[in-house]
């Protein structure tokens, strides 16, 4: 439940939905309080709200549970950097990379909380000081966070003006033509710079006042003629070109991977990474290659390249699920070599923090199952469980019967295909009343070996105990196939034919015919009968039309429901 809460809260957060994300962040929490990622992303959901006391109260929690883990302190740090504490925020950072010295997120952000510590230099005009705006840690969630400037995520020239802007503050001029820049622009100002009213507009609705320095520099530029249109500059022109041919290098790899030409498919989108960093397709389809060929190293340094590159880049989170995927099969194939595969699990489990999607799903299945089926393996002892089997026995013999099913229990860990011990078992769970459990074990037992007769006779007197007197019948009926001649079965069939005959001729008592009645109808198999229309019909015709009911008894298939009917006490033969 507390991961069914973990992704829905990371669902909301992906969808810009901070305050629904800490909801559900906060309901896992509840269930799982000890789990630092929990407090980790619910830390980042209040920290896209500006929120920072709380994110970082969520963030010393997260490392407070877990230490070793450098996410904890980019979660700190960007608390300390939202809260003004610029020498915390350094601090945190850097004890995150002497964790993890290769993490570009906590590079990233110690750049910036030194960048803030330092003193600033003046600004080198009006535009310079507003585009230094768009540098701070808060512009990707505030933009994620509004339903009208969320879309433009999605829009690569938009994310590449961003970018420029981000690299170069004073090129903000060069794109104010551009209303979705002008609707970021009001948005990190707070207030509408899209409306006129008289030269001028209102500040919007807003929580946070506008900054007053910067204020006064909007509303200027407010009552200016917008700037015509930039000419496309050189590097502009030549960065669409090489995703353009990045794009053709692409598409180029995946045909030759669909002809399983592998080494040519790895040449081409090495190319088009080469020529395009923006775009972690090219690195994931590489690993999917690598994948193929069973170079499993090469793909899961691939697959962590990719992930840590989607991160700095904001990448759907059905990316970085798709990487993690690749990542978790290339860990399981590595694992059946050596025998671990804890860390393919944790992989997979990752994935779908991210995106639960079926595939991953069942890959992670696939590898749950395979560590048990090794841990039986290895567990396996024939010698072991015969022991086990004999002290069952003795115990069985002494009336121990909790004792006696400890014993079965774990001769079946040490080999699981005895059918013995299955149905040994299955006549302790008989002494000790648990009739389902003496079921299933019973037909385990048939399953494993179907002319085992004590497996029918285990299971025909548990269902005769449960006065399922046609079920038993037939069960008898089955072992004596087997062993025409043996005793148990033939008795048991004897006693079935009583109880039936006996509920035919009416000779049940009112409490014996409704209970037997009332047990029936629970049966899907009953109740499947009494829906049918035509058995509807021969039911009507046996009581008001004797002639048509002779042709009814003559079909044979008819003839086996009445006879289920009769045997669970809802039809009378007089």
């Amino acid at each position: 439940m507390a991961d069914e809460a973990k992704a829905k809260g990371n669902a909301a957060f992906a969808a810009g939905r901070f305050e629904e994300a800490i909801q559900h962040f906060s309901d896992a929490i509840v269930l799982a309080p000890d789990n630092h990622v929990l407090y980790s992303n619910r830390s980042a959901a209040y920290a896209s709200l500006s929120r920072y006391a709380e994110a970082l109260a969520d963030a010393e929690r997260t490392v407070a549970l877990k230490p070793d883990w450098a996410k904890g302190y980019s979660r700190l740090g960007a608390a300390h950097l939202g809260l003004g504490d610029h020498a915390k925020a350094v601090e945190a950072y850097e004890k995150g990379l002497a964790i993890e010295p290769s993490n570009e997120a906590l590079k990233s952000g110690l750049a910036q909380a030194r960048q803030a510590s330092s003193p600033r230099r003046p600004a080198s005009g009006a535009a310079d000081g507003i585009g230094k705006m768009f540098q701070g840690p808060e512009l990707w969630s505030r933009i994620a966070a509004d339903p009208t400037t969320r879309a433009y995520l999605d829009q690569p020239d938009f994310m590449q003006m961003l970018r420029q802007v981000q690299r170069n503050p004073s090129s903000l001029n060069n794109y104010l033509s551009d209303p979705r820049m002008v609707q970021v622009l009001s948005l990190m100002l707070n207030i509408n710079l899209s409306t006129p009213n008289n030269g001028a507009s209102e500040p919007a609705a807003q929580s946070t006042p506008p900054p007053p320095k910067q204020q006064p520099e909007a509303k200027a530029r407010e009552s200016e003629p917008e700037p015509e249109p930039m000419e496309i500059t050189e590097d502009e022109k030549e960065g669409k070109e090489r995703k353009a041919a990045a794009q053709k290098e692409k598409e180029a790899g995946n045909a030759a991977y669909k002809k399983k030409d592998f080494e040519t498919a790895i040449q081409h989108y090495t190319k088009a990474m080469e020529l395009d960093d923006e775009d972690v397709s090219y690195i994931t389809n590489r690993a999917a290659v690598y994948l193929e060929m069973g170079k499993y190293d090469e793909c899961i340094k691939d697959c962590d390249k990719a992930v840590e590159r989607g991160r700095e880049l904001h990448t759907d989170f059905k990316m970085i699920a798709r990487a993690l995927t690749r990542k978790g099969t290339a860990l399981a194939k590595l694992a059946k070599l050596s025998k671990d595969y804890d860390v393919a699990i944790e992989t997979f489990q990752k994935a779908l923090t991210e995106h639960r999607n079926p595939d991953t799903l069942k890959k992670l299945n696939d590898a749950e199952r395979a560590k048990k089926e090794l841990e039986q393996q290895e567990y396996y002892d024939p010698k072991i469980a015969d022991e086990e089997r004999e002290k069952g026995n003795e115990c069985f013999k002494e009336q121990k019967y909790p004792d006696a099913v400890k014993h079965y229990t774990e001769a079946l860990r040490r080999n699981p295909k005895d059918p013995r011990v299955y149905s040994n078992r299955a006549a302790c769970y008989t002494k000790l009343g648990a009739m389902p459990e003496g079921l299933k074990d019973a037909e385990k037992c048939i399953e494993l070996d179907p002319t085992f007769s004590k497996g029918y006779t285990r299971k025909g007197a548990i269902q005769f105990f449960m006065k399922e007197y046609d079920k038993a019948l037939e069960t008898y009926q089955a072992g004596l196939k087997h062993d025409p001649k043996n005793p148990e079965l033939l008795d048991g069939v004897r006693r079935c034919v009583e109880q039936i005959n006996k509920a035919g001729r009416g000779e049940l008592s009112q409490e014996e015919l409704k209970e037997r009645q009332a047990r029936a109808m629970q049966d899907p198999e009953i109740q499947n009968i009494l829906k049918d229309p035509i058995m509807q019909q021969v039911l009507t015709d046996l009581q008001e039309n004797p002639k048509a009911s002779q042709a009814h008894l003559k079909n044979p298939g008819v003839m086996a429901k009445i006879q289920k009917l009769v045997s669970a006490g809802i039809v009378q033969m007089r």
